[in-house]
């Protein structure tokens, strides 16, 4: 049977580091008010001349040499991203032509926050099928560009920055499966709601949320998923060896495991160093986890991700 294997992390976080303390400065905030509602203590942000692609590039460098892989032996490109550099090509293409890879298909996934899980999932599925042997599956975001730096709601949430992993054919389970939903009928409660027309911004192209709503509905499918793919494999939330959940919010992501039953000790949390990176968040928590040695071989590693549209899903994974 054929199966695929996450061979090679790699992450990337921009040079600047915008503190709470620096917020307090910009908006009507405070430390405190960050840290004990979101978990947050800081986030990255881009430098003014640094792309989706470019984050993405640093982090596929590290996910290559993670895997001992060149050029030449990627034949898939997906990038998960709500930020890409331009309207067109797709992130993937430019990506594509900055780390030398020839002739393979590239492409972008837009499914926000859940869009590393959704990439992920494609990506799988091109292995299984035989359309290719050796994938490249990156979420990068530039998040500071589309928030209203004076909106305190959203602005002290986003960070910026970029995760990837090599995935490759393999006679050994390595993701075990995935699980993807949409229900585009909340569309309207976690958005962007800009658009473009003769060549001018058209609405509001900033992140726009209810909050408490998007917190029920996070907690809730969240919830749901994990106990989808757990009970498609015959698994019990103790056979769980780590969580790696979207870096929301650190009180979504404990009311989760509090939910599962499960400790937060198996859950893998960075969103306190780097915010909410959307589709970055969960590849960069990864890429920590597999470097400071706590995801170890033989382990089960569970992705889950929820996002704007809304989107949700999860990944089962045997390290």
């Amino acid at each position: 049977m054929i199966y695929s294997r996450v061979i090679g992390t790699g992450g990337y976080l921009p040079e600047k580091i915008l503190t709470n303390r620096d917020l307090e400065k910009m908006v009507d905030t405070s430390d405190e008010w960050i840290r004990s509602r979101t978990g947050i203590t800081q986030r990255h942000i881009a430098a003014d001349n640094e792309t989706a692609s470019d984050m993405a590039l640093n982090a596929s460098r590290g996910a290559m040499n993670a895997a001992g892989i060149s050029a030449e032996q990627i034949d898939l490109i997906i990038v998960a991203t709500t930020t890409p550099d331009v309207i067109f090509p797709s992130t993937a293409c430019i990506l594509q032509d900055k780390l030398g890879v020839k002739n393979c298909p590239a492409f972008d996934v837009q499914a926000v926050c859940s869009g590393f899980i959704y990439a992920l999932t494609t990506a799988d599925m091109f292995i299984r099928a035989g359309k290719c042997r050796t994938a490249l599956v990156v979420g990068t975001e530039v998040y500071s560009r589309i928030l209203d730096w004076n909106d305190r709601s959203t602005c002290v949430l986003f960070g910026d920055g970029a995760g990837a992993v090599v995935l490759t054919k393999s006679d050994q389970p390595g993701i075990i499966s995935s699980h993807l939903h949409a229900d585009g009928s909340y569309n309207n409660i976690l958005s962007a709601p800009g658009n473009f027309s003769g060549g001018k911004v058209q609405g509001k192209p900033f992140v726009m949320m209810e909050g408490n709503t998007v917190f029920k509905f996070a907690v809730k499918v969240l919830e749901d998923v994990v106990n989808e793919a757990l009970t498609e494999n015959n698994l019990e939330v103790s056979d769980l060896d780590w969580l790696i959940p979207h870096q929301a919010n650190i009180r979504i992501i404990i009311s989760t495991a509090k939910k599962l039953g499960l400790p937060m000790e198996k859950v893998i949390a960075t969103l306190d160093k780097h915010g909410n990176t959307s589709a970055a968040s969960i590849p960069l928590a990864l890429d920590v986890a597999v470097r400071d040695g706590r995801i170890k071989s033989g382990q089960h590693v569970l992705l889950e991700g929820v996002g704007g549209g809304f989107t949700w899903g999860a990944v089962l994974l045997c390290w």
